[in-house]
């Protein structure tokens, strides 16, 4: 019983939980927008826009928490990470107009920032370096697990009390959460960078040299699939309401299929890269993404089309926990944080400008040429930095 006691209040256990926690509400615009798109009538270029409008608050919070977590410590941008976006969920929920959506998802967005830049570096501060990966693929459960329930639930929710019901249902054990976690990573002494009561196994050794040309190319190619991703989940329930007739509930719900993979892909991931290495594993994802989206064309609705939303979700949780150990590897303690909050700044502000612009695509040249030319542009992205980061050292 006290291992198992041991195990729940874990720091990396709370981390997972804190983690699923933040995105019980960022997971919802995506699902939800067919039934967004439907109440305020906007077209695809205005319904990228509402989800850009997160993802560029997101990412620019980004910024600034990475830079205050390497100066006054994760734990307040941490709560803030989770009881400010319930607060602004709320206020998603009771938005009376599009231009109040749209404000609010960007407070839920911005408020949200602090989360990623301050957790990895905690985490990586508990383990032992040979071990980074898989504590990183470990809290990707956590995430991916919300992103995996929460359009079911928000699906569920919706049908009886519309998409505003989901937002103000999840918004409140987020917020009662948020509390917990400030209060229990207190009493663990996680208050500065470096956790109190704890030995950090990777200070004890020499601070990494960091190869700017490797890490540069390697960030552009990370950021690159993730921001394209991203916006091209974005699009897949109007994607499947549109050209396949499917409800807007199903829709929703189906984008689980895509996280789910989450549950299972951040471990693994995580492990593979602690042995062979995280150049290999990004150019292999990143080199698989763009036949994807292009299949995304061919692939009629049914168990094909499933598994190819599981590829998906596969090829987006490879790519999270090895960006970040790299990263991790190749910067020093003291600039971590803010290397992160640069790559997540990146990631989704990349999506951010993306999912409006594909939109616009979407509206003039359709899906599939849409999809086309995303996943020749991922290739030629790809191809390109290989070239600069192969070879490079991974740990």
């Amino acid at each position: 019983m006290q291992t198992l006691l041991r195990a729940i209040t874990s720091l990396l256990f709370l981390f997972v939980l804190g983690h699923f926690f933040h995105h019980l509400l960022t997971a919802l615009p995506v699902p939800l927008l067919p039934m967004i798109r439907n109440e305020f009538g906007l077209n695809y270029t205005q319904a990228g826009l509402a989800v850009s409008a997160f993802t560029l608050a997101y990412g620019l919070g980004q910024l600034p928490a990475g830079w205050l977590s390497d100066r006054i410590g994760p734990r307040i941008l941490l709560a803030i990470g989770l009881s400010g976006v319930a607060l602004a969920g709320f206020l998603v929920g009771i938005s009376k107009g599009h231009l109040m959506l749209t404000i609010f998802l960007a407070l839920m967005g911005f408020l949200g920032g602090g989360y990623h830049p301050a957790a990895p570096p905690l985490i990586s501060s508990v383990v032992a370096r040979e071990k980074r990966g898989q504590a990183l693929g470990l809290h990707m459960i956590g995430g991916s697990a919300s992103y995996f329930i929460a359009p079911i639930i928000a699906a569920a929710i919706a049908s009886v009390w519309g998409w505003r019901g989901a937002f103000l249902g999840l918004a409140i054990p987020t917020a009662l959460f948020g509390f917990a976690f400030y209060v229990l990573l207190g009493r663990r002494g996680a208050k500065d960078p470096q956790p109190r009561g704890h030995t950090a196994p990777d200070t004890e050794e020499e601070e990494p040299e960091t190869n700017i040309t490797h890490l540069v190319f390697f960030l552009i190619m990370s950021v690159f699939l993730g921001a394209v991703f991203l916006s091209v989940v974005s699009f897949i329930p109007l994607f499947l309401v549109d050209e396949h007739q499917i409800n807007e509930e199903t829709a929703g719900a189906l984008i689980g299929l895509i996280y789910s993979a989450g549950l299972w892909v951040g471990p693994l991931a995580g492990y593979l890269s602690d042995r062979l290495g995280r150049v290999p594993m990004i150019v292999a994802v990143s080199l698989a993404a763009g036949p994807i989206v292009f299949l995304l064309n061919l692939v009629p609705y049914g168990w094909g089309f499933f598994a190819l939303l599981v590829v998906m979700g596969i090829i987006m949780y490879v790519r999270m926990p090895v960006s970040e150990s790299y990263i991790l590897g190749q910067t020093s303690s003291r600039h971590r944080s803010g290397i992160l909050g640069i790559y997540y700044f990146g990631t989704m502000e990349g999506g951010g400008v993306l999912t409006p612009l594909m939109g616009f695509m979407i509206d003039r040249l359709g899906f599939y040429l849409c999809f086309v030319i995303t996943g020749a542009t991922l290739m030629l992205v790809t191809l390109a930095c290989t070239f600069w980061i192969w070879g490079s050292r991974d740990h």
